[in-house]
């Protein structure tokens, strides 16, 4: 079996190697909410780096998708330790939810800004009752002539402090079943009537917020995929979500950073890649991290084959948030004493983002479907296990 590449995709590996080299230099560390990160972003949107499939007249790089060259942009950008694009709800979850069941004027309006940055997303979904079972949730949006009007509370809203924009489930049909009441409303984070609570996580930073909704009047055009078909717009929107949170390439960004980490930090003279307690440890890691790599490309293969990966798309958030939290466990336990640091202390590796990965990754196991809810959908509906007995009473 010959798996060398052709030589069309050899040359395009030579134009992606030739890139990172030219640009190391100039790249953002890492990818945030300002001016650095989006020229970044335009930057790879303009050599079809980054929203590499959308088409150009929605402000992507319009290439036709091809899971092999795909590959090669995330393997030289590991190996170089470039960011990859920006991965956030607005790229990630709503622009692949808005190309599938928005508008055209939703397209031309919202995707182009959002690819580039300029417009920042937050997503409006879970509720104090509303979690797992999201179909519960009771924000409301009542008919006021060419408006909904929105009353009722969100909660675990990322991002809410800083969006521009929300894409938001309401309740607009109050008699029909809780599935097919729902709504999907997108509308600016400015509209009279919101108000934002930040949540302090154990990172000691407000990771997430409450937000609150009081007549805040939102025009019935800004609705996506119909009125009370927000469940299907909404699980649209998952299955994106479910993708960006388990990324194999984000995982194989940390894990070249670790293995760099372990090849120049020393104890008592000695690498820490000559320590084989510590190297056994990385290579377990590195053999879930190709697992991850090789899965996704499963699943991108099915995508281009029009074939529907069923319920192997839901091993990516599993594993993949489970394993990213493990590498930045690993990360600081090889630190040793300097892994349990956290603030501003001069001894920090990579600016403490191990410590906070850690922390904040644990979160990200529950959020966007808890890791006991995945395992209950992978069982009952992929492999045909009984359904979990419910408490009675």
């Amino acid at each position: 079996m010959d798996l060398s590449y052709s030589p069309e995709y050899e040359t395009f590996r030579a134009e992606v190697r030739a890139f990172a080299k030219e640009h190391s230099a100039r790249a953002p560390r890492g990818m945030g909410f300002n001016e650095e990160s989006r020229a970044w972003q335009r930057l790879l949107i303009a050599h079809g780096y980054a929203a590499r499939t959308v088409p150009k007249q929605y402000g992507g790089a319009g290439a036709a998708p091809d899971i092999l060259k795909s590959r090669i942009i995330a393997e030289e950008f590991i190996a170089a330790g470039l960011p990859m694009a920006m991965a956030n709800q607005g790229i990630s979850m709503l622009v692949p939810t808005l190309l599938e069941l928005g508008t055209e004027e939703q397209k031309q309006r919202w995707i182009g800004p959002t690819l580039r940055g300029e417009t920042i997303w937050c997503q409006g979904y879970s509720e104090p009752g509303a979690g797992s079972d999201l179909a519960a949730l009771t924000t409301r949006a009542t008919e006021d002539g060419d408006n909904f009007v929105i009353n009722g509370q969100k909660i675990w809203t990322s991002t809410a402090a800083q969006a521009d924009m929300i894409f938001c489930l309401v309740r607009t049909e109050a008699d029909k079943p809780k599935h097919e009441g729902i709504s999907y409303l997108i509308f600016s984070m400015r509209t009279p009537g919101i108000e934002v609570r930040p949540l302090v996580t154990m990172t000691g930073r407000a990771e997430f917020n409450e937000v609150f909704f009081t007549d805040v009047r939102v025009p019935k055009t800004q609705i996506v995929g119909g009125r009370g078909q927000g469940w299907l717009v909404a699980n649209a929107t998952l299955r994106h979500e479910r993708g960006m949170l388990g990324d194999p390439n984000q995982a194989g960004t940390r894990l070249h950073a670790i293995v760099e980490m372990m090849l120049h930090e020393e104890v008592d003279g000695r690498r820490l890649m000559d320590n084989p307690v510590l190297r056994d440890r990385l290579l377990k890691l590195q053999g879930r991290v190709m697992a991850m790599e090789y899965h996704g490309l499963r699943l991108l293969t099915a995508s281009l084959k029009s074939e529907d990966p069923g319920i192997a798309r839901l091993i990516v958030k599993l594993m993949g948030c489970e394993l990213n939290h493990q590498l930045a466990g690993f990360a600081n336990d090889i630190l040793g004493e300097l892994g349990i640091l956290y603030g501003n202390s001069p001894h920090l590796r990579a600016g403490g983002t191990w410590q906070t990965s850690f922390m904040f990754d644990l979160g990200l196991i529950i959020g966007g479907g808890t890791a006991q809810i995945q395992k209950n959908i992978i069982a009952e509906r992929g492999l045909g296990m009984p359904r979990e007995p419910k408490a009675v009473g």
